[in-house]
């Protein structure tokens, strides 16, 4: 008897032990480690879901195991790397196995699909038998044994595959095509009874005897590249030489068509970069480099050099890049230089996209992998190498369950592949440079802008000063002259604004009411094109009051700026100016990050105006002035880590300027003109910020000096919230030594979100040994809670301290 373990998907009370269950006989040969399977739980007779995570002989167990009720999948959809990946994962990140098991597969994989016998030998007798002339047979739970153990077996032989296809067709893409029953033979015979004029016909015939085994062809690809009409076609069709078929097509998901690019002569810093990488390649060593170059150092050159050398040398390289708003410029370079080679997964794809190029990566059809924060979990083998671009980007961090650092899982499965992680950003994260400093880390610095260009002059705007603040309006008038010249100069501006909307908030000015969320602790917004008062924590929205609703005073107005205000602004300032907006509400369609950098890289826009999205990685020649609105907003913010926040994001930001032959200009607005991180921003210096920085946080006991961990809890009763928080505390401080560092408990910034009360304990420690387990009991024991209303999160090195 086999026995499989299996991790189980139960939603009310989750594990991390797997439970064991018998194989059935007729089974034995087909269920494999990294398959779905089906399984009887508890005491009734309820069916749930599992992952095989192990296969043996025999069970300790004395009782009668249960047997597994079906297979879910054919193939294993999750490779032994995987599986040992989610065993990691689940401890470090204080989640359950099952969550990192399925945050592994594309959604659709979780979703309702359905699973189709495809033949690939049609001729087989097996095959055929299997099918009964049929193009495909759909897998569901009524097979038998004895079908599933032949579709295995036909499958193992590579004369069949199984294709998943999403049940809601909206995903698929169906392309008519064309196919034969008739062999080489009689498609010649056919072609010598055709009379002589009828030269259609005949190459149509031609075209069929010499690419039988391509066969079925999509229709636009006879018309565009072998010139076949469709009246063709369609008269072989009503005389029973072809018959026509429909083909799924899998999807590109590239934005902009790239154009192909070969390589460029490197720098002497580049060249030292690419040499010391492309070693670490060859002699498969999983060493970290961290790339810290100015902005326009030519970055993205070393790495798409370094991916060719793992190509050359018969390996796959994986890419990541922070976020959806950079991947269409990244995308398209890495595309350029490598073609079909490349597949790319990021949260703007549909479902099918997304499923589309995940199978292209575990079919082996593609060698390198462009993605944003979960494309680390890209099914890829042989990795040769793993880059992270803005390596210093939170958005690397999973806000949710499991709460993974793309970061720590690159870094362990270099480990696993014997491959280099490259980490790269203009302004790397302190942990990052700390441990450069220490040597876990290889520097590699790029002082110098490929084209031997200056940086940006940057110039700082105090916003105090009497001249600024008498302006109607956010734009002084050094930066409202900078931008009339760029016009001028047929050159393009990038306005930043740390905001979105049109006005932060509703006040009255009679009693000083702040129109706030029902759900939330935090002030609604005004949004102009909906006309409407929104909350960007739950959703809530309601209608703009036309007087107060504390003491009906008519003098309530708009307070704070948007981007939608900035909009109007400038084309009231700049008629003549054409302005696009780029934030998360013009950006919510399907492609528009896309449509918008096509539309600014074409010249049909003046000023490109958006939120933090627009500060990074892009690369537009004609981009002469960044103007920076309200610089300090990240200032404001109670996070520690908000002076790195806000040097990195103004030093991103200067840097899309002047990437080009001409000279950039920088202006910075601020009220705050003496902040360190201010100053060190302008001058793109990062040494002096890293240094003051450090200072401070060895100061304040914050990372990197201190590791951290937050925990959290939540409900809709403050009362109880507050109780199960200090009862957490007394479980931590009986784990910890006098040594390390306990807040709290404490509410949160925003103490209430969409109805529920949070308080949050943060743990501040250089070596705790009994913290891991207990924050794993806690883990456990906590869980019966969830039913109670409570939700309590482990937040292990949190990017966000409220």
């Amino acid at each position: 008897m086999s026995v499989a373990e299996i991790i189980v998907d139960v939603p009310t009370m989750q594990t991390n032990r797997p439970f064991e269950y018998e194989i059935p006989d007729s089974l034995a040969e087909v269920v494999v480690a990294g398959m779905r399977v089906e399984v009887p739980f508890g005491r009734g007779k309820r069916k749930i879901q599992g992952f095989v995570m192990k296969v043996k002989d025999k069970s300790d167990f004395q009782g009668k195991l249960k047997p597994i009720t079906r297979v879910i999948d054919l193939k294993p959809v999750l490779s032994d790397e995987m599986l040992k990946l989610s065993y990691w994962l689940a401890d470090q990140t204080y989640s359950f196995q099952i969550s990192c098991l399925q945050t592994m597969l594309p959604s659709v994989m979780r979703a309702k699909y359905q699973q189709f016998v495809i033949p690939i030998v049609k001729d087989d007798p097996e095959v055929q038998a299997l099918l009964s002339n049929q193009d495909s047979l759909e897998i569901t739970s009524s097979l038998d044994d004895q079908t599933i153990r032949l579709i295995n077996k036909l499958r193992k032989n590579n004369k069949v595959d199984i294709q998943y296809v999403v049940k809601n067709k909206a995903v698929q893409v169906k392309r008519q095509a064309v196919t034969t029953d008739l062999n080489v033979i009689q498609l010649h015979e056919a072609k010598s009874k055709l009379r002589a004029n009828a030269s259609s016909q005949i190459k149509l015939l031609a075209f069929l005897a010499d690419h039988l085994q391509e066969l079925p062809i999509e229709y636009n690809v006879l018309e565009k590249d072998y010139g076949i009409s469709r009246s063709a076609i369609k008269t072989a069709e009503k005389n029973g030489l072809l018959k026509t078929t429909e083909v799924t097509k899998l999807r590109k998901p590239v934005g902009i068509t790239p154009e192909q690019t070969t390589k460029l002569a490197l720098t002497s810093e580049q060249q030292v970069a690419v040499d010391e990488i492309s070693q670490a390649i060859t002699e498969e060593s999983a060493q970290t480099f961290l790339i810290e170059g100015v902005t326009g150092s030519g970055k993205t050159e070393v790495y798409l050099q370094t991916i060719e050398k793992a190509l050359q040398q018969d390996k796959t390289a994986l890419m990541l890049v922070p976020e959806i708003s950079l991947t269409p410029q990244m995308v398209n370079r890495v595309v350029g230089r490598f073609g079909d080679q490349v597949a790319v997964l990021h949260s703007g794809l549909s479902n099918g996209e997304r499923y589309d190029e995940w199978t292209r990566i575990e079919n082996h059809e593609v060698k390198v992998v462009v993605g944003a924060r979960s494309a680390v979990f890209a099914p890829l083998d042989k990795i040769g190498l793993i880059i992270i671009d803005e390596e210093h980007e939170a958005s690397y961090k999973q806000d949710d369950n499991p709460r993974y650092h793309a970061r720590d899982v690159a870094l362990w499965r270099a480990k696993v592949n014997k491959c280099p992680v490259v980490l790269g950003s203009a302004t790397p994260s302190l942990e990052s440079r700390a441990r450069a400093e220490k040597g876990v880390y290889h520097l590699i610095r790029m002082k110098k802008r490929i084209n031997n260009q200056t940086l940006p002059h940057v110039q700082i705007v105090d916003m105090r000063d009497s001249e600024n603040s008498a302006v109607k309006g956010d734009f002084s008038p050094v930066l409202q002259t900078s931008i009339q010249e760029t016009l001028d100069n047929h050159d393009q501006a990038i306005i930043l604004l740390n905001r979105r909307g049109y006005s932060s908030f509703m006040m009255c000015r009679e009693c000083g009411f702040v129109l706030k969320c029902p759900n939330c602790d935090v002030s609604l917004t005004y949004h102009k094109d909906l006309r409407r008062m929104k909350c960007h924590y739950c959703g809530h929205e309601e209608s703009v009051p036309n007087m107060c609703p504390n003491c009906h005073s008519k003098k309530i107005g708009f307070y704070g700026t948007g981007t939608q205000n900035i909009e109007q602004q400038l084309n009231d300032l700049f008629p003549q100016a054409r302005v696009l907006r780029m934030d998360v509400d013009t950006t919510r369609r399907k492609d528009a990050h896309a449509k918008i950098l096509q539309q600014f890289g074409q010249h049909k826009a003046d000023i490109l105006l958006g939120t933090q999205m627009i500060a990074k990685g892009l690369d537009f020649p004609d981009v002469t002035l960044v103007g920076v609105i309200n610089a300090d907003t990240t200032l404001s913010l109670s996070d520690y880590r908000a002076s790195e926040r806000t040097f990195q994001l103004l030093t991103q930001v200067s840097g899309r300027a002047g990437r080009a032959q001409k000279t950039g200009h920088v202006v910075i607005q601020t009220f705050n003109p003496d902040h360190y991180a201010i100053k060190d921003a302008a001058k793109q210096d990062y040494e002096t910020f890293f240094k003051q920085e450090m200072y401070l946080r060895h100061q304040s006991n914050y990372t990197p000096y201190y590791f951290t961990t937050l925990i959290s809890v939540a409900n809709q009763d403050e009362g109880q919230t507050l109780k199960q928080a200090y009862w957490l505390k007394k479980q931590l401080q009986t784990a910890l030594s006098k040594d390390a560092i306990l807040l709290g408990p404490s509410p949160t910034m925003i103490s209430r979100k969409q109805n529920k009360y949070y308080y949050q304990i943060i743990v501040k420690y250089k070596h705790e040994p009994k913290l891991h387990e207990r924050l794993l009991e806690i883990l456990n024991e906590t869980q019966a809670d969830a039913k109670k209303g409570f939700t309590i999160a482990i937040d292990n090195e949190p990017q966000h301290i409220d």
